[in-house]
């Protein structure tokens, strides 16, 4: 049964899958208020010596797709990460991408410039818009919980 949840849903469904997932790898995971702009998930070790900031994308399409906005392309740093979910069907583990926010600006900075050079399918220019997609088309990404060093 594919999911059918309104979109905030959605994203809080993600957003506590993650930290049972952090959890269950011996990582501390709290999460934030819904005012904490970019920043979904605080976690850290178990001795809190060291901790990273986690935002949390989810679709639920089963896509390997997600959509983030331009502030994507400078909110970024050493100790931030972007997990992104993909909700499949109801009773099957999600998958997910796990990147550093480094990766993320840069990619999605690269390909919305590219996309900003095609044209319309009448053949006209593309406008900027604020919309930023970030895609793992080779799975690069997928279960790489080994990058989050703490």
């Amino acid at each position: 049964m594919k999911f059918k949840l309104e979109s905030t849903l959605v994203g809080v469904a993600g957003e506590y899958l993650v930290a049972g997932e952090l959890t269950l790898r011996g990582y501390i995971a709290s999460i934030t208020l819904r005012n904490s702009r970019g920043i979904d998930i605080v976690a850290s070790n178990s001795d809190g010596t060291k901790s990273v900031s986690i935002q949390v994308k989810t679709n639920s399409k089963g896509e390997n797709k997600w959509i983030l906005n331009k502030k994507s392309e400078t909110f970024f740093s050493d100790h931030h990460y972007y997990i992104f979910v993909s909700l499949k069907t109801l009773g099957t583990r999600p998958q997910f991408y796990i990147v550093s926010s480094k990766i993320v600006a840069e990619y999605i900075s690269r390909n919305h410039r590219e996309w900003l050079l095609g044209q319309k399918s009448d053949g006209s220019e593309r406008k900027d818009s604020s919309i930023r997609n970030f895609r793992d088309p080779d799975n690069f990404h997928l279960e790489a919980w080994h990058l989050i060093d703490i």
